[in-house]
């Protein structure tokens, strides 16, 4: 087995370990709160961090299956979205949510696997396996929307449920004007992680010479 499938493998066990253990403790603690099945499955696939996890998941078996249904996760772009998407997870928990939130047991096993171990490893397998110079300034747009489409999800949820999946878009205890702030800022933010995934696609390209024709 090459470097490249190797780490392949390893960035799918280490992204299906991490979701499967905290799809397992949270379902659990979500049911024993009282919430039912439905309740329950939407809370946990309404965070940013788990969708984010799953696309990375399915980049790594589009890698290693023919699967034609994984085709779009086999493309530069959406390969690079995902980089710039896990890397805004890791790093808004290193630098915000951590200091918000108090985790016990294997709850801080999964929030490590997901928020800092699966965004190093496929950031790096990204730089190291992916075939460079595929990658457009033109692009950046498209490469928001996903996380544009995610928040109007989040935050009609919230209005439906009355509860958000993080402290920057609990519109309740907020407001609309500070939460539409705050989502201006992690855009922002995003745009620039966005930039530095095609800065870093275009210099890779010319270090390794693999510039697309």
């Amino acid at each position: 087995m090459d470097l490249r499938r190797a780490l392949t493998w390893l960035g799918l066990l280490i992204g299906a370990a991490g979701l499967g253990l905290q799809f397992a403790i949270s379902m659990q603690a979500l049911l024993a709160s009282g919430r039912d099945l439905p309740g329950a499955l939407g809370h946990f696939f309404s965070y940013y961090t788990i969708l984010n996890n799953i696309a990375v998941v399915l980049v790594y078996l589009s890698a290693l299956t023919a699967w034609g249904w994984l085709a779009p996760f086999r493309t530069p772009l959406v390969r690079g979205i995902v980089a710039a998407n896990i890397a805004l997870v890791g790093l808004y928990v290193f630098f915000v949510l951590r200091f918000l939130q108090s985790l016990e047991g294997l709850f801080v096993l999964a929030d490590s696997l997901l928020h800092y171990v699966a965004p190093v490893v496929y950031v790096l397998w990204w730089a190291i396996t992916q075939r460079h110079g595929l990658l457009r300034w033109a692009k950046l747009p498209v490469m928001i929307v996903p996380t544009l489409v995610y928040f109007f999800y989040a935050m009609a949820r919230g209005a439906w449920v009355q509860e958000y999946p993080y402290p920057i878009l609990n519109a309740a205890k907020l407001g609309y004007a500070q939460v539409g702030i705050n989502a201006l800022y992690m855009t922002a933010f995003l745009a620039a992680l966005a930039l530095a995934v095609i800065a870093a696609d275009m210099l890779l390209a010319r270090t390794s010479r693999t510039v697309s024709p």
